[in-house]
């Protein structure tokens, strides 16, 4: 199994883990051990193209060559034997510019330079300059390219594993002729993390994705905006994205603090670019206007704390309000119970109500002629038996 042990830089140059200085180099060690140490340290060389160079830039036409070296030295004790190439650049998934491993097939620039000794054997403290030439094909798109040339050494672990330990220096190339710059910022997603407290201000996490879809190399500004309805208590953060090589995508992730919960939360990821300008001399300013490209996503920001307090809240109300009903519906329903019994012995007693005592008396009144007696008129009251 073949494994890298480095990886290209879009940072300044750095230096290689040796005994002595190492000479500047884009390429930096992965592994110290101390069997797989990296002894040697490269930088482009000084010649017509330039002197004390962090790495190497082009500005060439279709058609075009220019030859150049790489300066190898060995700061190990003992000698060592180096394979020398160059393969296409790319950016990884964290946006470091790496390069393709010894043995995969490049396609653009890595594959139109020509490295003049592909090995070199070093005595201890050696120097050696390797020359290389670029030959730019005639029918080349314009635009920006990126490659490295790098010296190398596989060395095999105790498992067996075989790390190939490099070091080298990028190369970026532009291709003369009609640049056309564009960036896209697509799949922009917010998550919001409130707090226990629902009055105190959360977090979130916002997500995008941004595309250099244009011929040219980006350097992006990115400024990410989160509010509530109508931008309410809105606030702002940025992200350090890196330089973007043509038809490069990468996912990034910001973290934002002071959020609000204001039920709707809106994050706004705005992207500044620059064309990144490299001549032989060096950098210089972009004669291009600045590149704006805005995404937009919405979530819910719900202080969800205080909205479970509020469904305890009506979910007790409402409990007390069915409990009343409830107690109101039996009462209706024992009044009606009674009044339909008081009913029902009304009607009984129009009937066999009374048939069981066996003798009741019946008060009649009669008025009839008086009774002789001393006091004059009177009525007449009697008291009969009523048969059984």
């Amino acid at each position: 199994m073949l494994a890298a042990a480095v990886a290209l830089a879009l940072a300044a140059p750095a230096a290689a883990p040796a005994p002595a200085a190492a000479a500047p180099s884009v390429l930096a060690a992965a592994d110290t051990a101390p069997d797989t140490t990296v002894t040697w340290s490269v930088r482009p060389a000084d010649t017509a193209q330039g002197r004390d160079r962090p790495n190497y830039g082009y500005d060439l036409a279709p058609g075009g060559t220019v030859g150049d070296a790489l300066s190898v030295t060995n700061r190990s004790a003992e000698p060592i034997t180096l394979a020398v190439y160059a393969a296409d650049g790319f950016l990884t998934a964290d946006g470091a510019l790496d390069i393709l491993a010894g043995g995969e097939e490049s396609t653009e620039l890595g594959s139109w330079i020509d490295i003049a000794t592909p090995q070199l054997t070093l005595d201890s403290g050696a120097t050696a300059e390797v020359p290389f030439s670029l030959a730019v094909p005639a029918d080349t798109p314009p635009g920006d390219y990126a490659a490295g040339v790098v010296a190398s050494m596989l060395v095999t672990g105790d498992d067996g594993t075989v790390t190939e330990r490099r070091l080298g220096s990028r190369v970026h190339l532009r291709v003369m002729g009609d640049l056309a710059p564009a960036l896209t910022v697509t799949d922009v997603a917010v998550d919001y993390h409130g707090t226990l407290n629902p009055v105190e201000a959360g977090s979130a996490t916002v997500t995008y994705t941004i595309h250099n879809t244009g011929n040219s190399r980006l350097d992006p500004d990115v400024d990410v905006a989160l509010g509530g309805p109508f931008g309410w208590a809105a606030v702002t953060a940025e992200d350090d994205a890196p330089e973007l090589l043509p038809g490069s995508t990468l996912e990034r992730t910001v973290e934002v603090a002071g959020v609000l919960p204001l039920g709707l939360l809106a994050a706004d990821v705005t992207a500044t670019s620059q064309v990144v300008s490299r001549t032989l001399e060096g950098t210089e300013a972009s004669t291009f206007d600045p590149l704006v490209t805005v995404g937009s996503a919405s979530t819910a920001a719900v202080p969800w704390t205080a909205l479970a307090l509020l469904l305890l809240v009506a979910g007790v109300v409402a409990w007390r309000i069915v409990a009343a009903r409830r107690r109101k519906a039996a009462h209706e329903r024992e009044i009606a119970a009674a009044v339909a019994a008081a009913t029902a012995g009304r009607e009984d007693g129009t009937g066999a109500g009374h048939d069981s005592p066996s003798e009741s008396a019946v008060t009649v009144v009669a008025q009839g002629a008086p009774a002789a007696g001393p006091g004059g008129d009177a009525d007449a009251t009697t008291t009969a038996p009523r048969s059984p």
